[in-house]
């Protein structure tokens, strides 16, 4: 008898074009499995499983959460500047946001 699969899908956006990858795995799977199954690790090099933050659907998650039927996992890049320090120098100009 053939084991049932999950279908997720990792997603990644460096600067340009987003990059998406639909996978079946096994039930039982982990983030962690899932982004290392993609292959946008070797794609892209300044993507590391250890380096980056994940998530699912959004919300912050662990490599080692365990992924549900139709889960879309996240690999978030690092921010450039901090939003805090960019409000800041905006609000000491006196310049407000277009």
């Amino acid at each position: 008898m053939k084991t049932p699969a999950i279908t997720v899908v990792v997603a990644y956006a460096p600067l340009g074009q987003p990059l998406y990858r639909d996978l079946q795995l096994t039930p039982g799977s982990t983030v962690g499995e899932a982004i290392r199954a993609c292959g946008l690790l070797a794609q892209c090099t300044e993507t590391g499983v250890n380096c980056n933050r994940v998530g699912i659907f959004g919300r912050l998650a662990q490599l080692d959460t365990p992924l549900r039927d139709g889960d879309r996992v996240e690999i978030y890049r690092p921010l450039n500047t901090d939003p805090k320090d960019v409000r800041r120098r905006r609000a000491a100009s006196g310049k407000r946001r277009a």
